[in-house]
C-alpha cells in the first residue's frame, strides 16, 4: 500500500470489493442471511472458509509476516460492503485477531478452516480491555465476543499480553441477539502463555473504525431500500416519495450518510499515514459515535416511512433495523462515547 503520495489503496480496495462478491451477493439478496438466523452459531462456517480462500484474514498482517499489509482504507471499504449485505460471519473480528497475532497466525485460521475471533472487552458497556490476568495466570471473563458461538480459536487480549486459546480452553456463554445472531461471553482459567503485544490498543481503535464502516454500509443499504419503497408506494394516487416532507427527511439521511462516509475514510487515511496516540483515540471515538447515531436515525426513519410493513419479519428493511439495533453499541454506545470524548477533551485542556 502506498502512503499519502500514492493512490494504490483505491485499486486495492476495488479488488477487495470485487472479491467480496463471493460472500456478499451483488444483487442484495438476503436469503442466506435469513437461512442462518437463530440457527447454530448464527452464521455459516463455510463462508469463513471462503473468506480465508480470498485472503481476507491476511489484510492487516504485515508483509514481513507473510500477509498483505493493507491499510485501514481498504479494510473500511470491505467492512462497508459487508454491512450492506448484513454479513453475520465474524470476518472483521478474524481480521483484527490476525493483526494481533501477525507471524503467529495459525495456518488453519488463515484459511478459515478454523474460525478465529478475538476477546478483549472486560465488562458489558465498558471499553476496558486490560483485565483477564490474575497472579500471572490467564483468568477471567471477556464480553461481546463476536462469533464465539462457532469459533475454534480465541485471541484473548489482556494488559499483560495476548493468548491464543482453543475452544476447549474457554467456556462460552451464548444468548440470542435481536438480529438472529448470538451474543456471547467467554470465561477462562488456565496457564496459557502470554505474548507481549504493544499494538493491542491501536488494533482496538482500528476495529472501532472498521465497525463504523460496517454500520455505514448497513445505513446505506437501508436508505436505498427505503427510497425504493417511497417510489413504489402510492397514496392519493401519487408516489409517497413525491411528498415534500418525506423528501426533506430522506435528504437529511443522505447528508448524514455522506458526512459519515467522509469522516470514516478521512480518519482511515490519517491512521494509515500516521497519527499520534491521543488523536487516534479521539478520532476513533468520534467516528464511531457518528456512525452509530446515523445507523439508528436511518433505522427509525425507515420504519416510519415503511409504516407497519417495516416491522414485519418478511420485510427486508426489518433485518437492517434489527442489525443496527444489535450492532450500534459495539465498541461503545453513543452515551459512553460522548463521555469518553468529553474526558479526553478535559485531559487535553489540563495538559
Amino acid at each position: 500500500m502506498q502512503d499519502e503520495a500514492g493512490e494504490d489503496w483505491v485499486e486495492n480496495a476495488r479488488m477487495i470489493v470485487d472479491s467480496a462478491g463471493a460472500i456478499v451477493p451483488a444483487d442484495g439478496s438476503l436469503a442466506r442471511v435469513r437461512a442462518v438466523r437463530f440457527k447454530g452459531p448464527g452464521y455459516d462456517r463455510g463462508i469463513m472458509a471462503e473468506a480465508g480462500a480470498l485472503g481476507l484474514f491476511q489484510m492487516r498482517v504485515g508483509t514481513g509476516a507473510g500477509g498483505l499489509g493493507l491499510g485501514l482504507r481498504e479494510t473500511c471499504e470491505l467492512a462497508r460492503v459487508l454491512g450492506r449485505g448484513l454479513l453475520p460471519e465474524p470476518v472483521l473480528p478474524a481480521i483484527m485477531a490476525a493483526a494481533l497475532l501477525q507471524e503467529n497466525l495459525p495456518g488453519s485460521a488463515l484459511t478459515g478452516e478454523q474460525v478465529l475471533t478475538w476477546a478483549w472487552q472486560d465488562a458489558p458497556g465498558r471499553l476496558d480491555w486490560t483485565g483477564g490476568v490474575k497472579d500471572g495466570r490467564l483468568c477471567g471473563r471477556k464480553h461481546a465476543v463476536q462469533g464465539a458461538a462457532g469459533a475454534d480459536l480465541f485471541v484473548v487480549v489482556t494488559g499483560a499480553g495476548i493468548a491464543l486459546l482453543p475452544r476447549d480452553a474457554v467456556t462460552v456463554e451464548v444468548a440470542d441477539s435481536l438480529d438472529g445472531g448470538k451474543l456471547c461471553s467467554i470465561a477462562f482459567d488456565n496457564a496459557a502463555d502470554l505474548r507481549p503485544c504493544a499494538t493491542a490498543q491501536s488494533v482496538i481503535e482500528d476495529a472501532t473504525l472498521a465497525h463504523s464502516a460496517y454500520l455505514l454500509g448497513v445505513s446505506e443499504r437501508a436508505l436505498e431500500i427505503t427510497l425504493d419503497y417511497l417510489r413504489i408506494r402510492r397514496q392519493f394516487d401519487r408516489p409517497i416519495g413525491s411528498f415534500q416532507a418525506l423528501q426533506h427527511r430522506a435528504t437529511e439521511m443522505k447528508v448524514g450518510l455522506e458526512l459519515s462516509r467522509a469522516a470514516i475514510f478521512a480518519t482511515a487515511r490519517r491512521f494509515d499515514t500516521g497519527i499520534d496516540a491521543q488523536s487516534r483515540a479521539q478520532a476513533a471515538a468520534r467516528v464511531k459515535l457518528r456512525a452509530a447515531q446515523l445507523a439508528m436515525h436511518v433505522s427509525r426513519e425507515a420504519i416510519q416511512m415503511h409504516g407497519a410493513i417495516g416491522i414485519t419479519d418478511e420485510a427486508d428493511i426489518g433485518l437492517f433495523v434489527r442489525k443496527a439495533m444489535a450492532e450500534a453499541n459495539l465498541f461503545g454506545s453513543p452515551r459512553m462515547l460522548r463521555a469518553r470524548l468529553a474526558a479526553m477533551l478535559d485531559e487535553g485542556l489540563a495538559a
